[in-house]
């Protein structure tokens, strides 16, 4: 870019904000060249470099910001990526506030505030910011107000200083509370003064009687050699350790100590006062009480020996503790794999997307040409089976989308009969029990029976297909002891069993039997991947799952799920037609562009009008910028400073609303809490097809 001569306003800056604003190349925006910037923007900029103090400068209706040095330091991790930015795309976090601040000041306005608050991003990691902020508008050269000047002072550090002062005042005032107490309730031994500047100790007679000093001892003159050697010697070198914690930091002192009598025994006391400051801040006078505290001590003791004789409950408290750490260490074994499991699971069903996707063009490209049709059949085909493998590991890693619901398991169960009895043949009998007022659940029903199908094959499979299998249902009370270790917390719950009397587990085989992959079918004949479907699918719905299991006699799987006070909603059932495309305009937000171009062609082929963003920076940009949509289309997981949650946040402010579909290999924290999606939250899974996509793209739509 050209430099400008010294003859414009713009010149002769100095500092290192200076030469970035310069280099920075302004034609992208409103502004346009720094050669054309009107006098009254260079003259604040000039005044704002040349402060010491944070400032900002937000031009323009977007509020592109220009900055001093000082604000450089203040934005951390986002300078110099300010520069330049609209303040809403610079600061997301704050969209809101700082669109207040540029329309106030725009329309002539100031605003100031003291210790504002405000969440902020500055390096990656949210933390509250305590800011003094001062905000007016500059105007151009016709006179109007064509930005606004901000003053941008942080308080956070005096902020917490003045919280921690006053913590340390109200305990101050908490030890006179209980100095007043004592008195009153008449454990007073005597009050004390110690002269720091004359290292001189006074006290009352109680005092001086306390530690044994002569009768005829001056108090207002009490040798503290006296006071120390009465003090047992254990505790001395920790009295004077708090004292000099108090004398350096002002904090209350509070110390229980011992302290002989005459007769040899050791009388129980606490110590409470503090030190004083003079006006330049030096310590020189320290006031305090002494209470006493011999009786609680004494029973605190005694309670401490009966403890200790109770030698068979620390032994039983013991042995459940290492059994509640073996249980953990399985669990974060198992969470660790499921992290990885997931992890590898969205990345295949990213490509399974790219394949499925050109697929389906493909089948619609020939549709007469009967090889590849069948090529394309036995393809997808493939893509489903790979689909499926996808979501059980994203089922063990707690990682599928869930839809809840309060159910009854009795109509769970009379649903599931026909379905269990089908899937495992007629030689297969099964037992059904379930206690008559059974309490209701919140779970995914559709994955409740699709567990229990897992289970009860399983089971046929132990034995070789001829048995009785039994599922049951009942209420249950869990204790803390029984629930320590296994992530649940004690209540009420209800347990759905199934067992079989089939060949049984080893103990080494029990002990992997929830991890993926891990069967003892013969090649070909099972995944390993059953139990660990429903090992995740129970710890996401909040419950805990166990097998027990003898070699020889079967094996039993007990499903626990917390018990809902919640009634059950009736259930509508509705129809909908086949909804086809659209005449809408999409904006596709995909980083991955493989993916990204099988969905546009496919929302093209429907008719829609499709714009495209790389990640949610470009497409926010597009959108303040102007671009109309009726729908935004975006991964979840995505590079950038705006995530697919800042553009559903946005779209969820505007008027009217705008519509938001999100799609991925798997939902992560981002949109869900547990990834139990939120009311009014679409998603669509990875890898669909374009039946899949258009359906749930009218359904957005229209809804």
């Amino acid at each position: 870019m050209q430099f400008l001569d010294d003859s414009h306003g713009c010149a002769g800056w100095n500092g290192e904000m200076a030469g970035r604003i310069r280099a920075f190349d302004w034609s992208v925006t409103e502004l346009g060249n720094m050669d054309t910037w009107p006098a009254s923007l260079c003259s604040a900029v000039q005044l704002m470099l040349a402060s010491p103090l944070p400032m900002v400068m937000l031009w323009g209706r977007p509020g592109y910001m220009i900055y001093n040095d000082a604000y450089s330091t203040f934005a951390g991790g986002r300078h110099p990526y300010l520069l330049g930015s609209p303040v809403e795309l610079g600061w997301p976090e704050v969209a809101d506030f700082n669109r207040h601040v540029v329309d106030t000041c725009l329309a002539g306005g100031t605003l100031s505030y003291r210790n504002k608050v405000l969440e902020l991003l500055r390096d990656g990691i949210p933390e509250d910011v305590w800011l003094d902020l001062y905000y007016s508008p500059v105007a151009d050269d016709d006179g109007k107000p064509a930005g606004v000047m901000a003053m941008v002072v942080e308080t956070t550090e005096h902020v917490i200083s003045e919280r921690r002062r006053q913590a340390a005042e109200d305990a101050y005032h908490a030890d006179n509370e209980r100095v007043r107490l004592a008195l009153n309730a008449g454990a007073l031994l005597g009050s004390f003064v110690w002269d720091i500047k004359g290292n001189a100790l006074s006290g009352d007679e109680r005092f001086a009687r306390t530690f044994s000093y002569p009768p005829e001892q001056n108090l207002a003159d009490l040798p503290t050699d006296i006071a120390e050697a009465r003090i047992h010697p254990d505790d001395r070198s920790w009295v004077q350790e708090q004292i000099n914690q108090s004398v350096e930091t002002g904090e209350p002192f509070n110390a229980e100590y011992r302290v002989l009598r005459p007769d040899g025994s050791y009388l129980w006391v606490q110590a409470s006062g503090g030190c004083e400051f003079n006006e330049q801040g030096e310590p020189f006078r320290f006031p305090g009480v002494l209470i006493d505290i011999h009786e609680r001590k004494t029973a605190e003791e005694s309670l401490l020996k009966f403890t200790r004789n109770l030698e068979q409950r620390v032994a039983d408290e013991v042995e459940a503790r290492l059994a509640a750490e073996e249980q953990l260490r399985q669990s974060q074994k198992l969470e660790a794999i499921g992290g990885l499991t997931g992890g590898v699971a969205h990345d295949f069903n990213n490509l399974l997307q790219v394949i499925a996707g050109n697929l389906h063009l493909l089948a619609r490209h020939e549709p007469d040409n009967a090889n590849v049709q069948r090529r394309v059949s036995a393809s997808i085909a493939a893509v489903e089976r790979g689909a499926k493998l996808s979501s059980q590991l994203l089922a063990f890693a707690r990682r599928q989308p869930l839809s809840p619901a309060v159910c009854d398991l009795r109509q769970v169960f009379d649903g599931l009969g026909e379905l269990l009895q089908r899937a495992l043949g007629e030689t297969i009998q099964i037992d059904v029990t379930a206690a008559e007022a059974l309490w209701h659940v919140y779970v995914d029903r559709n994955q409740l029976e699709n567990a229990v199908l897992n289970l009860a094959i399983n089971a046929r499979d132990a034995m070789k297909g001829e048995g009785t299998i039994d599922l049951s249902a009942e209420n249950i009370a869990l204790d803390s002891k029984f629930c320590a270790g296994k992530g649940i917390v004690a209540g009420d719950y209800v347990c759905v069993a199934v067992a079989d009397r089939g060949v049984g587990m080893s103990p080494q085989v029990l002990a992997q039997a929830f991890e993926p992959f891990f069967t003892t079918k013969p090649d070909g004949q099972g995944t390993g991947l059953g139990l660990s479907m429903v090992f995740g699918f129970v710890k996401q719905s909040g419950g805990h799952i166990e097998i027990s299991s003898v070699v020889g006699q079967g094996t039993r799987v007990q499903l626990y799920f917390p018990r809902s006070l919640r009634p059950i909603l009736s259930e509508t059932t509705r129809h909908d037609p086949q909804q086809r495309g659209g005449h809408e305009t999409i904006l596709v937000v995909e980083d991955n562009e493989a993916v990204r171009s099988s969905a546009v062609e496919l929302l093209r082929e429907e008719g829609y009008q499709v714009l495209t963003a790389a990640n949610g920076d470009v497409a926010m940009q597009m959108l303040l910028e102007g671009a109309v949509v009726d729908l935004i289309f975006t991964d979840v997981v995505m590079p950038g400073l705006i995530k697919s949650s800042d553009l559903a946040a946005w779209a969820k402010m505007q008027t009217p609303p705008l519509a938001v579909l999100f799609t991925s290999g798997h939902t992560r924290d981002i949109i869900s809490r547990n990834h139990q999606l939120s009311p009014g939250t679409y998603l669509l899974s990875k890898p669909y097809g374009p039946e899949a996509l258009t359906q749930m793209v009218r359904t957005v739509l229209n809804g």
